[in-house]
């Protein structure tokens, strides 16, 4: 994997891009990713959307099997205005919009103690170990409780699954045992995602998806979404949110533009910068930020990333104006990460590089 990631981080650092795409190309590019599929070469993609510069560049969509955040939905026709399962890069959309509400004041500082934010959990509050977990450490998954989200998704086990299927998702997100000091080592953490999320929620006095609604989805005139909630009533945060392929691109589309669409600044160009800064560098070779994920290279990263479960992918090259899209179905599937990187290597990059030496 980490081979062939840096290989599409490489290409695409090199592309020279212009403004303009050309539909005749685009046209034959759709042909060949449909062909690729025909040929079993991209089992379970369900629909694909890559803009350049704001327009599109290629854009197709199949039929297969899905899931409603865990709850097969038998096959279906995806199609533009399908809402599909983001799984974990809804991860990096509660980023944004931390950014949003730090801008605003209404949520805790990056180096402020999280726990000093939920006198509700007093007790935890007494251990001087887990008073030192401060919010950057949320934002960076490196607030050096246990967690295990290696197993499959669909595994009790799983520290997501567990959070999801306790009485206060909250508490169990914050009390595991320590086992680092905070800001030390990553280790993924869907309860990081759930805590920046009540703390908007503490913070604006509404949930995640009305906030989400107002500061973000609206103004990119997103108008149909869905955050799914748990048992509890309480979005998931960590992988609820459910979009349109198009809908996901434009706000691919607002990070490639700064953090502004149409003249309206939605996410602070400050806080992009700071998001998309490497923090620690993974065993894969991959760098993270506040809950993005980096290409190898670059300063600032030559791309930024949401990765999710079964293959949904929100890739954005800042400096190119280049926006990648993917949904697949391919959950629980250890391999999945093959789909969106095939077609990044086999037909999309080489389209794009051909297109950058006609010009």
């Amino acid at each position: 994997m980490l081979q062939s990631l840096i290989v599409v981080a490489l290409v695409l650092g090199g592309l020279g891009i212009g403004t303009q795409s050309v539909r005749a190309q685009d046209n034959a590019v759709e042909q060949q990713i449909k062909k690729a599929f025909a040929a079993g070469r991209l089992k379970g993609l369900h629909s694909v959307l890559v803009t350049l510069q704001g327009r599109t560049y290629a854009e197709v969509y199949f039929s297969g099997a899905d899931e409603r955040w865990g709850t097969p939905t038998g096959d279906r026709i995806h199609g533009p205005d399908s809402l599909h399962d983001l799984r974990s890069v809804s991860k990096s959309i509660v980023g944004l919009l931390y950014g949003i509400a730090l801008s605003e004041g209404r949520v805790p500082g990056l180096d402020e103690s999280v726990i000093a934010r939920f006198p509700e959990y007093a007790d935890l509050a007494a251990d001087p170990e887990r008073r030192a977990i401060k919010v950057r450490d949320l934002l960076t998954m490196r607030m050096g409780t246990d967690w295990n989200e290696d197993l499959p998704y669909t595994d009790r086990r799983n520290s997501e699954i567990a959070m999801e299927l306790a009485a206060d998702r909250y508490r169990f997100a914050l009390d595991r045992p320590m086992v680092d000091e905070p800001g030390t080592v990553w280790r993924y953490n869907g309860g990081a995602t759930a805590i920046l999320g009540r703390l908007i929620a503490k913070g604006t006095g509404r949930p995640i998806d009305a906030y989400a609604a107002e500061k973000l989805f609206t103004p990119l005139g997103i108008t149909r979404f869905e955050w799914v909630a748990g048992a509890d009533g309480e979005p998931s945060a960590a992988s609820g949110l459910r979009l349109s392929i198009r809908d996901l691109a434009k706000i691919g589309h607002m990070i490639a533009g700064g953090g502004k669409v149409g003249g309206k600044q939605i996410v602070p160009p400050e806080w992009l910068k700071a998001a998309f800064a490497p923090q620690t560098t993974l065993s894969s070779g991959l760098r993270y930020g506040y809950h993005w994920y980096l290409s190898p290279q670059g300063e600032p990263p030559v791309w930024v990333s949401g990765f999710g479960n079964g293959g949904q992918r929100l890739t954005v090259l800042p400096q190119r104006g280049l926006v990648f899209a993917f949904f697949a179905g391919n959950y629980n599937d250890p391999g999945a990460w093959r789909v969106p990187v095939s077609l990044m290597e086999t037909i999309l990059i080489p389209a794009l590089k051909a297109e950058t030496a006609e010009k």
